[in-house]
């Protein structure tokens, strides 16, 4: 019994190094434009993405306006380049988006499709998470087969199934 437990702790340790010595959070990247992509998210359709930075966050962004919504999944540090209304706490969890009054303060530009004002989308919210791979997918949370794996064991030397 004693070896099953110090098994166990040797599984966990390996566990939390190999999670410290990852390069990056895995994000999915695509728009809901895509199949697959939309508010029921298949992870079937979409390769893992690595993002760039170490301390980098997913990033899920749900724009609506009306019946229309569009839905964005893209790692944090891709989209600072790109969007100027992000908001400042990019801590875990939803959020609206920042409004920033002087966003093409001098450019006049007929196109509305261009939407260079972001002025197009009634609500634009921000998820942010990084404590998980996979975490912008917006679906329900997966136990990991390793985590269950040491649960079962720590349960069966305990109550001696």
């Amino acid at each position: 019994m004693r070896l099953l437990v110090v098994f166990t702790g040797l599984l966990l340790v390996l566990n939390t190094c190999e999670a410290q010595t990852s390069l990056g959070l895995w994000c999915y990247k695509c728009v809901s434009t895509h199949p697959g992509c939309g508010t029921v998210f298949d992870w079937r359709w979409y390769w893992s993405y690595t993002c760039p930075n170490a301390n980098d966050k997913c990033v899920k962004i749900i724009e609506k306006k009306g019946a229309e919504e569009v839905i964005t999944r893209d790692c944090l540090s891709s989209i600072q380049g790109i969007r100027r209304d992000i908001p400042a706490d990019v801590y875990e969890g939803c959020r609206p988006a920042a409004s920033d009054v002087r966003l093409a303060q001098y450019v006049f530009n007929d196109i509305d499709e261009l939407d260079i004002r972001r002025n197009y989308y009634d609500n634009t919210t921000f998820c942010f998470c990084d404590f998980d791979h996979f975490c912008n997918a917006g679906g329900k949370p997966v136990v990991s087969a390793l985590t269950l794996t040491i649960t079962l064991i720590l349960l069966s030397s305990w109550f001696h199934f």
